[in-house]
Order: C-alpha cells, then sequence, then structure tokens
C-alpha cells in the first residue's frame, strides 16, 4: 500500500513521515493554510530519503510555472490538481520526457444534490469513469488520485467521497492505471475506505494534523499502521 502524506510544511513533520515508513510526502503549491513556497521546499527535500517520493501539488498553472517549481524545489513528481486539462497533461508529457512523474486528480462532487443534478452519484461515477479511460488512452499517467470535492473546494474538504458508488470505479480501473483514495481520510476511517475500494494508495493530510500545516506524531503513525495492517488483511 502506498501511502503519501501531504501538506507539509516543514522539515520535522517530512522527516517524520519518511521515518515512519510514508512512501511519499505532498508540498501543497495552491492557496491553502498548507501553501509553500519553492524556496521552502527546496530546503526541505535534499533532506528526505532518495526512495520517498517528493510531490508537488499544483491548480492550474502554465508548464512552464510547474516545470520551474518542480526543477527548483526538488520534486520527483508533480500532481495536477485543477480538474483534468488534456492539453496541460499532454505539454507537461513532453517537458518531462519522463524525467518527472506525472498525477492527475479527479474530483469527487459531495453534498446534497438531488437525483436530476449532475454531481448525483451515479452520474459522478459516470464521469470519473470516463476521464479515467481516457486518461489510460493518452498514456501519459499511471497514477490517478481521487478526492473529494466540495462546492468551489477541490481538496482540502476534510470530508470523504461516496466510497460504496465509487466502489465499480475502482474495480474497473484500467490495467496499468493505478488509483489513490484522497479525501477526508484519518487513522480511524483509512482501513474502511481500503476495505471498500482495495486501492493502490491512500493520500491524507488534514487527518493527520495537530493544526493545519502541523502534524500531529501520533495521528501520523497510527495512520500508516492502520493503513499498512488493512493493505494485508
Amino acid at each position: 500500500m502506498w501511502v503519501k502524506i501531504c501538506g507539509n510544511t516543514n522539515l520535522e513533520d517530512a522527516q517524520l513521515a519518511a521515518r515512519l515508513g510514508a512512501d511519499a510526502v505532498g508540498f501543497v503549491f495552491a492557496p491553502s493554510p498548507r501553501q509553500v513556497t519553492v524556496a521552502e521546499v527546496a530546503t526541505i527535500t535534499p533532506h528526505l530519503p532518495p526512495n520517498v517520493d517528493r510531490v508537488g501539488v499544483f491548480p492550474s498553472r502554465t508548464v512552464d510555472q510547474i516545470a520551474d517549481t518542480a526543477i527548483k524545489a526538488g520534486l520527483t513528481a508533480v500532481q495536477l490538481h485543477g480538474g483534468f486539462d488534456e492539453p496541460l497533461l499532454r505539454q507537461l508529457a513532453d517537458r518531462f520526457a519522463g524525467s518527472m512523474r506525472i498525477i492527475q486528480t479527479l474530483h469527487w462532487t459531495i453534498g446534497e444534490p438531488t437525483p436530476s443534478d449532475s454531481n448525483h452519484p451515479t452520474q459522478s461515477t459516470a464521469l470519473i469513469a470516463g476521464q479515467i479511460e481516457r486518461i489510460a488512452r493518452l498514456g501519459f499517467v499511471d497514477r490517478i488520485l481521487i478526492d473529494s470535492r466540495l462546492g468551489e473546494a477541490i481538496g482540502g474538504t476534510g470530508l470523504p467521497f461516496d466510497w460504496i458508488a465509487a466502489r465499480s470505479v475502482f474495480a474497473s480501473a484500467p490495467n496499468g492505471i493505478d488509483l489513490i483514495v484522497a479525501g477526508g481520510l484519518n487513522p480511524q476511517n483509512v482501513g474502511q475506505a481500503i476495505d471498500r475500494l482495495h486501492p493502490w494508495g491512500v493520500d491524507v493530510s488534514s487527518g493527520v494534523e495537530a493544526s493545519p500545516g502541523r502534524k500531529d506524531p501520533d495521528l501520523l503513525a497510527r495512520f500508516l499502521e492502520k493503513a499498512r495492517a488493512a493493505a494485508v488483511s
């Protein structure tokens, strides 16, 4: 089970996540209480083990902005969090030419829609399944992260999406595509998410925090323990 600890803002938290066995640490380059600068991340990444992925989370930005930030910050992967933008994905794949992994985020809308609403779970399932199929056919990305969207908030909601409705999406993922669960995960529910969805990986941010941008060591340790245990049960 691949585990990413996102929303890191300081060296202490990132190193703790690595010591506890995280496979990746994430840094948010978007408006957020956890937003960091290129200079800040550049002082953290050299002190992390080489086997730990260093992922930058980006909203919609230009290819040049994303590439420049990724290189200067010492990242090994970029996570596109501004929605599925096929031209941007193509341009980044061409720019990086395999030197930087790309993770595409897709957003599962949550809330209280009516059955006729375009955000109804049935339509969310069809939309995301279609996007996954398209991304798989393009061949630029092999990791897709499914996160919650609430209103205008894409990510950082602290709320899970509909895992029951999403089961068919995860079960039918094309070969070569690894799906990652995010949105509202914490030590108490990560085992349930893994049991229901059987994802390739999980991603957590606010669910292991003492306060926005600061990790709680106990919550962090428990999350990793629960995720590992659920993956082998």
